[in-house]
């Protein structure tokens, strides 16, 4: 593939890209829609319909890992093709179910496991096609997150009122093999001849380290801990948002639409940190974002009116939306294209349990408390911390590494 043709298919890469993290991403999260008419329905338990959701973000943390090291191995076309046939298989058998147990085992087993086939790899895919703007390339496929909420979840919404639940979910698993199977034939490994440049841009000590002496190296723990410990912060007050604010006393409806503007904060977000990032450097964006993102969550504690909620959800969206890109782009840079999909996907499994525990611990707090107070006061200091274990990463050696870096000599 000649340079040319090169620098117009990666941005096929990215559109294909972010139109499997919308889908996927936007079916997993779209069981928010689906609990109360499933639960009317079938007579399910909400929390036994809920803890589906627990069990993808478990079983999209371990899937990320391992679709990550797969792609490695054998490319990313092959992994996103699986993850397209399952993630339609899974919403087909998840409208189907029969029992309670059937339907956490097939959404929550089988959605996670298929979602997680695409976020990593498509990422770390992303990163190896892109030399320059490679954070607004990284940012524009995790802008599929963001648009999901705008987009399968009205969806959702109109075809329950339209038919009713299980069909609904049947036309959204026949929609998602419809859209990500031919997506996923238009992905394709970046040209060997850059990937070999860019690693030999590594140390080689670094380059030939085995995975084992790579993940006790102090860049991807600090990598780790700051992506978990980021979404640790803000799991909880997105799951508890429209019920914190209906405490408050902003109406029903109104309050569903915060979330809305959280999502397209989000996507804004991804775009402004992705170029900033390309311009000043990694590590100054992704702390100032964490910083701003305990700031606001802070906030929270001294709002009200739905207009207090609206700017802060704007503010709060895109930071959160904006820093989640850019731990790719550091694991990129630290430890080169050969490794990435295995690195990144090892860091999307430790964010994804900071997920999964901040529902949790949000509801338990209100339960004990009456009140989500301590949620938010306790989502910020973790937060504080997460910015705080971010100004930690070591330096690149190499000029290009410290711009990344942001570090100043």
């Amino acid at each position: 593939m000649s340079y040319s043709d090169r620098g117009a298919y990666r941005w096929v890469i990215v559109g294909a890209g972010a139109l499997m993290t919308c889908v996927a991403l936007g079916a997993m999260f779209s069981l928010a829609i689906f609990q109360e008419p499933i639960a009317l329905d079938t007579g399910w338990s909400h929390i036994g319909i809920a803890s589906a959701m627990t069990l993808n973000f478990i079983v999209m943390g371990f899937g990320g890992f391992f679709w990550g090291a797969a792609s490695d191995r054998f490319g990313p076309r092959i992994v996103v093709l699986i993850g397209a046939a399952l993630l339609g298989l899974a919403l087909v058998l998840s409208s189907r179910a029969g029992t309670l147990l059937q339907f956490q085992l097939a959404y929550g087993v089988l959605v996670g496991l298929a979602a997680s086939t695409f976020f990593a790899p498509m990422i770390a895919a992303t990163t190896a096609w892109f030399d320059e703007n490679r954070g607004l390339a990284v940012s524009l496929v995790s802008a599929g997150m963001g648009v999901a909420p705008m987009t399968i979840s009205p969806f959702a919404r109109w075809l329950i009122s339209a038919y009713d639940w299980r069909t609904a979910m049947l036309i959204i698993g026949i929609g998602a093999w419809v859209l990500l199977v031919p997506a996923a034939l238009l992905v394709r490994r970046a040209p060997e001849a850059d990937g070999d440049a860019a690693a030999a841009e590594m140390p080689a000590d670094r380059a030939a380290a085995p995975l084992s002496q790579v993940f006790r190296s102090p860049q991807f723990i600090v990598l780790g801990l700051t992506f978990f410990a980021c979404c640790a912060a803000h799991s909880g007050p997105i799951f508890h948002m429209v019920s914190y604010a209906t405490i408050c006393g902003v109406a029903p409806m109104a309050a569903v639409s915060i979330y809305s503007v959280e999502g397209l904060a989000g996507l804004g977000g991804r775009l402004v940190y992705g170029t900033l990032a390309d311009r000043i450097g990694v590590k100054p964006v992704l702390v100032g974002g964490l910083l701003i993102q305990a700031v606001v969550l802070m906030g929270y504690l001294f709002v009200s009116k739905l207009g207090e909620f609206y700017m802060l959800a704007l503010v709060f969206g895109s930071a959160y939306g904006g820093v989640m890109p850019l731990y790719a782009v550091l694991a990129r840079e630290y430890f080169g294209p050969k490794i990435i999909g295995t690195v990144f996907g090892a860091a999307t499994m430790l964010s994804s349990l900071g997920m999964a525990f901040g529902p949790l611990i949000g509801g338990w707090i209100f339960d004990r408390f009456g009140n989500y107070s301590w949620l938010f006061i306790g989502s910020a200091m973790v937060g504080l911390g997460a910015a705080a274990i971010a100004l930690a990463f070591p330096a690149l050696p190499g000029e290009r590494g410290r711009q990344a870096l942001g570090a100043a000599e």
